[in-house]
């Protein structure tokens, strides 16, 4: 029975009546059944008036509501990000009770599942909670091969020949038809300039 936390009823009447008859600290301790420094937080903590430690809750339960929100509907924006978008709405909240706020709603800031794209440094992350790795909301898509476009064109004398658009690899074939086609074209709009 050491800390002021685990005191009974009966020992806190007993320690606040002998300290009104202005008995020492060891005799209240031993006559209460605790420690000495039991007692001594005790009659201190009851003679301040002080209830609670600490800095007092500064953001309310709508606000708070609303940080939750944001990390739900911006799982991959960053704390900055999120604390800037929560501020804007008029939430007076500093970074550290932003952070503070996100991972008492259970989220942190992981890496979500996908292959690194270029280095450490560049992988995307992503607030999700315990379980949630496999969630839609928390994977990032990532193309592995973009697709490209091939585009032909022409230039002489006469001008600027029309755009051919290509849809496969080209090959010593497929080439002597873009000359055929295009070429062919190149030289009727010559013609007519």
């Amino acid at each position: 029975m050491g800390k002021t936390a685990d005191l009974t009823v009966v020992q806190k009447t007993i320690i606040h009546t002998l300290h009104k008859e202005g008995k020492p600290q060891t005799f209240i301790a031993k006559e209460s059944g605790c420690s000495q420094s039991a007692v001594s937080k005790h009659v201190n903590r009851k003679l301040s008036g002080r209830k609670k430690c600490g800095r007092k809750i500064r953001t309310t339960n709508r606000e708070n509501r609303s940080l939750e929100r944001l990390v739900k509907q911006n799982p991959f924006k960053n704390l900055s990000e999120l604390h800037k978008e929560w501020t804007e709405a008029g939430v007076k909240a500093s970074r550290a009770t932003t952070h503070r706020h996100v991972k008492e709603f259970g989220y942190s800031w992981r890496i979500p599942l996908v292959k690194p794209l270029l280095n450490h440094r560049q992988r995307p992350r992503v607030w999700r909670k315990g379980g949630e790795a496999h969630s839609p909301s928390c994977l990032k898509s990532s193309v592995k091969f973009p697709q490209s476009v091939m585009i032909w064109d022409a230039m002489s004398s006469a001008g600027v020949g029309p755009l051919g658009f290509l849809k496969t690899k080209v090959t010593a074939p497929v080439y002597q038809d873009i000359l055929e086609h295009f070429m062919l074209e190149l030289k009727i709009f010559a013609r007519t300039r």
